[in-house]
């Protein structure tokens, strides 16, 4: 609740600085066009998101850039149907493929902090990156067996303390 109020207090006092230099009838327009101008920017960026989503799934990549830009322009077009100067320049910034670039990467970056497994799943890619698809990396083609694979031989793990996951190894 405190995180709220304090937006409110910032939107409030933004709203009388805006009155205060515009006039309350050009802060009225500031607000009708940033609304006006944000929402058409939320169209034609959601279109262009969904486009590249669509793309990417054709072409068998993984789409977490398309779908983290298009979870980015909803929360733009949430913020600019606020009411409000500070959530329609938020909005507007979010809508922006610079500004969105670079909140995409703090958000990767939040969530890789909060959970380990994200973060080494980008360690394990195993080839070059392109367009956010890893290529390149090694096929192997063989058959899951329970044991461990060392220098080529399959070493069985009873004589070993059992880890809390069971383990396989690939033969081939």
């Amino acid at each position: 609740m405190p995180v709220f109020l304090l937006y409110a207090v910032i939107e409030v006092a933004a709203l009388v600085m805006a009155v205060y230099w515009l006039g309350l009838a050009g802060t009225l327009l500031l607000l009708l066009a940033s609304a006006v101008v944000g929402m058409w920017l939320v169209r034609r960026e959601g279109a262009r998101a969904a486009l590249a989503m669509a793309d990417a799934v054709r072409g068998g990549r993984v789409a977490h850039v398309e779908l983290t830009d298009g979870a980015l322009i909803g929360l733009a077009g949430i913020l600019i149907l606020i009411p409000g100067v500070v959530s329609d320049l938020l909005g507007l910034l979010l809508v922006l493929p610079p500004t969105r670039a670079l909140a995409r990467r703090w958000l990767v970056r939040a969530a890789e902090r909060h959970s380990p497994v994200l973060r080494t799943a980008r360690i394990r890619q195993s080839g070059p990156v392109v367009d956010g698809t890893v290529v390149g990396g090694p096929v192997v083609d063989g058959q899951v067996i329970d044991g461990q694979v060392i220098d080529g031989t399959v070493h069985d793990d009873r004589t070993r303390r059992e880890p809390p996951y069971p383990r396989r190894a690939v033969e081939g």
